[in-house]
């Protein structure tokens, strides 16, 4: 990812129990807009990122697995901005703002352990401005992709990430935990890449299974897209809940079906502003980052408890 100046981000990984999280620090607060979308959304302080609510910037944000029980991640991440001084001031105290969105990731690993405060404060003693790992690691540690025919038949999704830098300074960063229902495509060729699976490993291809069997899956309640885009751009909040709307069409453009009612695809915004910038210039620039981040993401995983990879079948992806 490019640097942008005082954000940092870091991950806590626990590879024995298949979860963990993933921070954005924002050192001086960022001016933060959210879309949400599909019906089974597992979020945090997103309610106050609606443009016409009183805060307008957020001091970090969160990303985790566990479900709704990995929220408790997001009070280790507050416990570390209050440290730091960091919050929204009330009086003579500051409140930090920390919105979070959840994966569901109980399907592999152990089935009794969620991200806690402590992990999330770890992630947070972690974060950086440098390179940051992509893969199986943080909240896309336990992350699986193409379930309509169960878990059995499914591949590892993972955590991506992309950037972009223009000659006027401005820069755009993606990153986001691919753990979907539907299959994911190349958004160059539009060929799966990662998706359910029949027993010869060739792709089911999720809509034409669903339009030809007329019986979705409906065990496979444990889906969602959660990502953030991050520019230096100087965008109030209406036009950064207009760019994570923009990133949701990238994410509609690959993962195929996407929104359903068994994902709670989420993405958050954020604006340091710094740079004078055009919406329309970072909202198509996210829509194109998000498709390269969802490819980096399916790249960099690994096969894990008897789920394969990409990499273990590229062979069927090309």
């Amino acid at each position: 990812m490019i640097k942008i100046t005082d954000i940092r981000i870091g991950h806590f990984t626990n590879q024995d129990c298949a979860t963990g999280c993933t921070v954005v620090i924002c050192d001086n607060g960022a001016t933060c807009g959210v879309d949400i979308r599909g019906n089974a959304p597992g979020t945090r302080e997103t309610a106050l990122l609606a443009p016409h609510c009183v805060v307008e910037k957020v001091n970090a944000i969160l990303l985790t697995g566990g479900s709704a029980l990995g929220l408790a991640a997001a009070d280790g991440v507050m416990k570390y901005c209050q440290e730091q001084g960091y919050g929204f001031g009330m009086g003579t105290k500051k409140i930090p703002i920390v919105p979070a969105a959840v994966i569901y990731d109980f399907n592999i690993g152990a089935q009794d352990y969620a991200p806690t405060a402590e992990d999330g404060y770890q992630a947070c003693l972690q974060a950086s401005m440098t390179e940051i790992a992509t893969g199986n690691v943080g909240a896309g540690t336990g992350a699986i992709v193409g379930k309509v025919c169960g878990i059995q038949h499914a591949m590892r999704g993972g955590f991506g990430t992309a950037s972009m830098q223009f000659p006027s300074g401005l820069i755009i960063n993606v990153l986001l935990v691919v753990n979907t229902f539907g299959d994911v495509r190349h958004y160059e060729t539009n060929r799966i890449i990662a998706g359910a699976r029949t027993r010869k490993n060739s792709f089911i291809d999720t809509i034409k299974y669903i339009l030809t069997e007329h019986q979705p899956a409906t065990n496979c309640q444990s889906n969602t897209l959660i990502g953030v885009v991050i520019t230096n751009a100087k965008l109030n909040k209406i036009s950064m809940t207009k760019v994570a709307q923009m990133a949701q069409i990238g994410v509609a453009q690959v993962i195929t079906p996407a929104h359903t009612q068994y994902d709670g695809d989420t993405f958050f915004a954020l604006a340091t502003n710094e740079i004078e910038a055009d919406i329309n210039l970072v909202g198509i620039a996210t829509t194109e980052l998000v498709k390269k981040a969802i490819l980096n993401a399916i790249l960099t995983s690994v096969g894990q408890y008897g789920i394969p990879a990409y990499s273990e079948l590229e062979i069927f992806c090309k």
